[in-house]
């Protein structure tokens, strides 16, 4: 009898191990709305990841990396800002001298910000933040930037690192991207010569290639987007 009861409490304390494994990888979002008490211009929506832990540490410290070099104006390096509200400050009195600088000019800048979990499975978190900012050109810029996450750690997972077989998917992708500029090659800057773009990443149904404006082509072509669905590439995946 005592045998019996010494197997039924290594069995739940194994369960309850498993239990809070499970719940130490699984990190929940909120969305949050980051602004400065004399922010006019920049609008900002990303999700945020819940608890003090060190994989919601990374996470939210890498989306507001992103943030802060997002909102860097003039040349992206180096970036000046200690924080995403410096930044936010530093955005408002730069059209402040602007408008100093040109006071007849009717142009308003503008900065949005926004942010998705676009995917989050037990080994793998992909965020998508999407930035739109108008700072007086000829027109606005919109980027996407993908931010994979290792679920477990929150590290940030390179592009290599998203493949088992990294060389099997770069054939896979340059065969569907070569199907996709077919009939519009010369919408490209250099279609002959394929490289994978800078952000890859995931959603409920897939794989995203997602090449930005003046990416490979000019901002008349805009985004070029391409889908690779799961039972395509789930064998070269290193993250799933």
């Amino acid at each position: 009898m005592r045998s019996f009861l010494i197997v039924i409490i290594l069995s739940t304390y194994s369960l309850l191990n498993l239990s809070c494994a499970e719940e130490k990888s699984s990190t929940l979002f909120n969305e949050v709305n980051m602004t400065t008490p004399e922010n006019n211009l920049v609008e900002i929506f990303v999700p945020k990841a819940k608890g003090n832990n060190s994989v919601s540490e990374k996470i939210n410290s890498k989306i507001n990396e992103s943030i802060i070099a997002s909102l860097q104006i003039g040349d992206p390096e180096p970036v000046n800002s200690k924080s995403v509200e410096e930044s936010i400050t530093n955005f408002n009195n730069e059209y402040i001298k602007f408008k100093n600088e040109f006071p007849e000019s009717p142009m308003v800048w503008e900065a949005q910000i926004d942010g998705e979990v676009s995917y989050q499975s037990e080994s793998l978190i992909s965020i998508a933040i999407t930035s739109y900012l108008n700072t007086g050109g000829a027109h606005g810029i919109l980027t996407i930037r993908f931010l994979n996450f290792d679920t477990l750690t929150g590290d940030i997972i390179s592009n290599n690192d998203l493949f088992s077989n990294f060389s099997a998917f770069e054939e896979l992708a340059k065969n569907h991207f070569n199907k996709e500029i077919a009939d519009k090659k010369e919408d490209y800057f250099d279609p002959d010569n394929f490289t994978l773009p800078a952000n890859i990443g995931f959603d409920d149904d897939g794989l995203i290639l997602f090449y930005n404006t003046y990416e490979i082509a000019p901002y008349s072509s805009g985004i070029t987007e391409i889908h690779m669905a799961y039972d395509e590439i789930d064998a070269l995946l290193a993250y799933k």
